[in-house]
């Protein structure tokens, strides 16, 4: 398989033993997630995307692996994968593969608005809507994704993250929750997912529900801008405690990224499993990868080869793993782009803060006419 000539990458050829780590990879546990997609994959088939990988290659793939057991050792898992996909790299026209990391926070909070937990975290209202492609844009910016249905059924555009800070949906009773800070909340939203410890007793999680539509925008690059730090410092953990440490600029700061994330409380069936995100399963950390879903089709995997940094950041940890597209953010945007998913909490903040390393992509290409082994 190739991908079309229109496209920002071409699909090359290559075969299991080029793939650096492929045999000492943990094959059982990239099965179990793509076990988990496979369920879905049969129940909702997802879009085709511009790779060409269609619901109807991978359904042959999903149905053996439902007629395995949940558990496959790892041989039996490595079997699966060579027996039933094909492994073509992804070459990019321009620039090279890259990767980051993200997770699902846990932070304190409360049903309630108080004087600790003051920042709220809002539901979809019902108004907000995804743009449909036919709908008339005369009227609206064309990055827009989303947009306010007015009651004669137009649209135009909903607040920006600036406009709610400053209490644009106060009153309207769409406050899921609330927490410490508006630092706090903006990391929620870039995750787009969080478990709530809330004070009251008991954990809400909140998923994504809505945006604003506005454009992300990376706000790590204005403090590259204003000189403060370096490219190649701009991590997760370097911004956050520089908009922890300079009160007065962080909320301007934060206003550049216009996208605001709505959310809907989600049940937390398996503590060990993310959020159900945009693919429709529930993510597994270290296995789940986020990918451009303008490029690319859900539930396929993908092997990424990287290094990342060590506990320390002197050490060089080499990261060589099948993972499962589960996933999208706004922020992720390209043929050869992942986000990795390393969990919930602050072990997990810890790992995904400071990824921001070139990577390699293959995806696994489902083989045509495989009646299995």
């Amino acid at each position: 398989m190739s991908a079309p000539t229109d496209l920002p990458a071409r699909l090359g050829r290559t075969d299991f033993g080029s793939l650096k780590g492929w045999t000492a990879d943990d094959h059982a546990a990239a099965f179990a997630a793509f076990r988990r997609s496979a369920e879905r994959i049969l129940s909702h088939p997802p879009t085709t995307k511009p790779f060409g990988i269609s619901a109807a290659a991978l359904r042959p793939a999903a149905e053996a692996a439902l007629a395995r057991p949940v558990m496959l050792d790892r041989a039996e898992a490595k079997t699966f994968f060579e027996t039933w996909f094909r492994p073509r790299r992804i070459r990019p026209l321009k620039g090279g593969g890259f990767v980051t990391g993200y997770y699902e926070p846990e932070v304190p909070g409360s049903r309630s608005r108080s004087d600790r937990f003051p920042v709220p975290i809002h539901a979809r209202p019902e108004d907000l809507v995804e743009i449909p492609d036919e709908a008339d844009r005369s009227d609206l910016d064309p990055a827009l994704t989303w947009a306010r249905r007015r009651p004669d059924g137009g649209l135009e555009p909903f607040p920006d993250r600036g406009a709610v800070m400053a209490g644009a949906l106060d009153g309207r009773g769409l406050e899921i929750a609330f927490v410490e800070s508006w630092v706090e909340a903006f990391f929620i939203h870039v995750q787009g997912s969080a478990r709530i410890r809330l004070a009251e007793g008991g954990t809400l999680r909140v998923s994504f529900a809505g945006k604003s539509g506005h454009p992300y925008f990376p706000i790590a690059r204005v403090l590259v801008e204003k000189g403060l730090m370096k490219p190649a410092e701009a991590t997760a953990d370097v911004l956050r405690r520089w908009l922890e440490e300079n009160p007065d600029e962080a909320s301007a700061v934060m206003a550049r990224n216009r996208s605001y994330i709505m959310f809907r409380e989600a049940p937390v069936p398996d503590e060990a499993l993310g959020p159900v995100a945009a693919a429709g399963v529930p993510l597994t950390p270290g296995r789940s990868l986020a990918v451009d879903r303008n490029l690319h089709t859900f539930h396929v995997p993908v092997f990424v080869e990287t290094v990342l940094d060590g506990a320390t950041g002197a050490e060089a940890l080499p990261f060589q793993r099948l993972m499962i597209a589960q996933d999208t953010g706004s922020a992720i945007l390209g043929p050869a782009r992942g986000d990795i998913f390393f969990g919930t909490g602050d072990a997990a903040w810890r790992q995904a803060a400071r990824v921001r390393h070139p990577a390699r992509f293959t995806l696994l290409v489902p083989r045509r006419g495989v009646r299995g082994p």
